[in-house]
């Protein structure tokens, strides 16, 4: 929101009271708190009729600093609130020295100099300056409305990118943006958002977390272009400054405190097939899917059934249309003795003429309005109410009757929709509706993917989720919502897909073909190499189908040359989804997460590295015309096996069989034996790709891991003159060593291979 009416003026009707002058300073060993006058104190007749701003600096985390800005505060604090991880006494240490007070945690310090103007400062191991809340940086304000708002403004450097800020299809760089925290159903192509996230990120090596869990507007360099301006409707705004120094460090430091994803399981990397959403599907029609996958050589991993496989007008009811699925246990055990997982449509709400409203509605189950009523509207499902998560008792009827699902053979749900939540209801546990709106998605994914695990045991719980908040990440995996079918879209699905990885989220999916509308064949087939190079993979429309042969001949062929290569590619896949669960690291990452030192990654937005080895570029065209920026290095396009030397801009051309995908120098790439299935036995004659250094000490290795993502075999790499030995740790089955060129050799403990093919 903005308050200023250019530089020099405030808007009409706005009344702004900065933080001016430090009256008092008091410090503890670990904390510090600071009350700010909110003018110029010049005679005791000042501190008369006049507010102060209560400013608490404390450390919930080692590199983490918090700021608490607070005008009243007896205003009742009903919840809910994001779960920090953190410790309970804090983590940071106070220093004073004259009129000067500092907190430093770990590679990170706050100043505030009570001499100065009231101003916080934020440093670096090194002393430099990251960021600061300079003059009339921290202020309250009220509007013509009667409304009180907090806010504070950190500063932007020189050359300074922010990025983040939830799933957001605008410019992958924030700067010059409006960007507002609230939760809607708004597609690809608005300003809107399915998941918002009060972080972001910037390039100078920290990041910001606004802890408030409802409605935060941030003018990032659009309101005073120098500054990032947060602000919410309230009486206090905690903010957290997050240290690296670089980016992956921010992000191990955020997602510690608001939680890692939690690893998928490995058949979950295979390629989902679904109905899609308003054609006709029966079981002759989904076999003939199935059936037709597999006898074209396209491996299949999940079989999707969207919204229709209830009845109209009766979502959710959990039950299958018994014309349509006249023997869905049957049917369910068909497919699984056909190799396939299973996974169902759902999403929070239910409508009226399901006979579960009636039985929700007495047990208390539903959001009520004010006057008592359940909250009740016609927009998607007729005379819909909404499952009230913040009671246990709806959490555990909910889980009831998802669990009959899985006792008849369902494996995982897609968790649609949780963004439309109404703020004009009462809620079970008291909640504040402003702050539930965007909370409301978390408790529904929580609620759904808990039963999984308890169900199907730990590491096997997946969900296909589109809505998010803060913390949402732990429950995976996310996609991107509805999309348009052609170029523009899936180039928004991209930039929405990189930022949400900005944003603390470890795995990533979106609609191959996108979901409105019916694909060209050159869109699809473009879009089914990104999709397959994707954390996760789903072929999913909503009028029409997405089978390759739908699209032609070469569609197919594609399909298959991308599904078994990911195939291939899972034991290195694999591990980078174990990375993103231990560390908070995504699968899926913009260039800067990988190279922050190199200016020209900083605005990236149409290729990602996969994984920390893997460079992707999507063609955007159906021409195969396309982009693609190499860092410094040597480079192997690992399809043609073509070398190119970075730093360099390339304008390629590629059939639909192909797309800049390339090997780092340095990297040590193990493959699967077998392309069948993504999980599959990875030590099974698996080959190592080799891209050595020029370096003659050069040295490398890289960890298999088993489908717990638990460390199974250790290959280490050594250039020894003009050979390279790879010893094995943790096997005694035989692997094949390959370096560019084509030089090969095989054998079990120690390989010896030549440097160079």
């Amino acid at each position: 929101m903005k308050f200023t009416d250019g530089f020099w003026r405030i808007r009409d009707g706005v009344q702004v009271s900065y933080a001016t002058e430090v009256r008092d300073v008091r410090a503890e060993s670990k904390r510090f708190t600071s009350f700010a006058s909110t003018k110029k104190v010049t005679r005791r007749g000042d501190t008369l009729n006049a507010p102060l701003v209560t400013v608490d600096c404390f450390s919930p985390a080692e590199g983490i600093i918090g700021v608490r800005v607070t005008h009243h505060a007896g205003k009742r604090r009903p919840g809910p609130d994001f779960a920090l991880a953190g410790e309970a006494g804090g983590a940071g240490e106070v220093r004073r020295d004259g009129a000067v007070t500092e907190l430093t945690s770990g590679p990170l310090t706050l100043r505030l100099d009570a001499d100065g103007p009231f101003a916080l400062t934020f440093l670096d191991a090194d002393g430099r300056e990251l960021t600061r809340a300079g003059e009339k940086s921290t202020a309250y304000a009220t509007t013509a409305d009667g409304a009180h708002h907090v806010l504070s403004r950190l500063s932007l450097g020189v050359g300074e990118h922010v990025y983040g800020l939830g799933e957001r299809f605008t410019p992958f760089v924030k700067n010059g943006q409006t960007v507002d925290v609230w939760q809607a159903d708004g597609g690809t192509s608005s300003e809107q958002a399915y998941k918002n996230v009060p972080f972001y990120l910037s390039s100078r090596g920290y990041g910001v977390f606004v802890n408030h869990p409802g409605a935060v507007s941030f003018e990032v360099g659009s309101e005073s272009v120098g500054q990032v301006q947060f602000s919410v409707e309230d009486q206090t705004l905690e903010y957290y400054v997050v240290a690296g120094p670089t980016p992956k460090d921010v992000l191990g430091r955020y997602t510690a405190l608001t939680g890692r994803p939690a690893l998928p399981p490995a058949w979950s990397f295979g390629l989902w097939l679904s109905t899609s959403f308003t054609t006709a599907y029966d079981e002759a029609t989904v076999t003939s899917f199935v059936d037709g996958m597999a006898e074209r050589g396209i491996p299949l991993s999940v079989f999707h059934f969207d919204c229709f496989w209830m009845r109209e007008y009766q979502w959710c009811d959990f039950q299958w249309d018994p014309e349509v699925f006249p023997d869905p246990e049957g049917m369910l055990a068909r497919l699984k003795d056909k190799g396939l997982r299973v996974s169902v449509w759902i999403n929070p709400y239910i409508a009226q003429k399901s006979p579960l409203f009636d039985e929700a509605a007495a047990l208390g189950h539903l959001v009520r309005r004010p006057d008592g009523d359940v909250w009740q509207w016609d927009l998607w499902q007729a005379g819909m109410g909404l499952v009230d998560f913040t009671s246990p008792h709806a959490r555990a009827w909910f889980q009831s009757k998802l669990k009959a699902l899985l006792d008849q053979g369902v494996d995982c749900f897609k968790t649609d929709f949780g963004e439309r939540i109404p703020t004009d209801v009462v809620w079970h546990d008291g909640s504040d509706p402003e702050r539930m709106h965007n909370y409301y998605t978390h408790l529904y994914n929580r609620t759904v993917f808990e039963l999984l695990e308890k169900e199907r045991g730990h590491g096997e719980a997946v969900v296909f989720a589109r809505s998010a908040t803060a913390g949402g990440q732990q429950y995976p995996v996310h996609w991107g919502g509805d999309c348009w079918s052609s170029f523009e879209a899936m180039a928004e699905s991209l930039r929405g897909g990189l930022s949400l990885s900005l944003s603390g989220f470890g795995f990533w999916s979106h609609d191959i073909g996108g979901f409105e509308g019916t694909p060209v064949p050159e869109v699809f087939k473009r879009w089914l190499a990104f999709g397959l190079l994707s954390s996760h993979s789903r072929l999913h429309g909503s009028t029409s189908y997405r089978v390759p042969w739908e699209f032609g001949d070469e569609a197919v062929d594609v399909a298959r040359q991308f599904t078994l290569l990911k195939h291939r590619l899972m034991p290195y896949l694999y591990g980078a989804a174990a990375e993103a669960h231990r560390t908070g690291v995504p699968m899926m990452r913009p260039m800067l997460l990988e190279f922050p030192r190199d200016p020209a990654c900083r605005t990236l937005d149409r290729q990602y590295m996969l994984g920390p080895d893997l460079l992707v570029a999507p063609v955007f065209s159906a021409d195969g015309e396309v982009e693609v920026y190499l860092p410094e290095g040597t480079w192997t396009h690992l399809l043609s096996g073509e070398r190119v030397t970075g730093p360099c801009w390339r304008t390629e051309h590629h059939g639909y069989d192909s797309l800049p995908l390339y090997v780092r120098e340095g990297a040590v790439l193990p493959l699967a034996g077998d392309d069948s299935r993504p999980d599959g036995d990875w030590l099974a004659a698996p080959v190592l790709l080799v891209h050595p250094t020029g370096a003659p000490d050069w040295t490398a290795e890289v960890t298999v891991v088993d489908t717990a993502g638990l460390p199974e075999a250790t290959f280490r790499v050594r250039r020894d003159g003009d050979v390279l030995r790879v010893t094995a740790s943790g096997t005694d089955r035989p692997f094949t060593v390959r370096v560019p060129g084509g030089a090969e050799a095989s054998g079990t403990g120690e390989v010896t291979v030549p440097a160079a093919g």
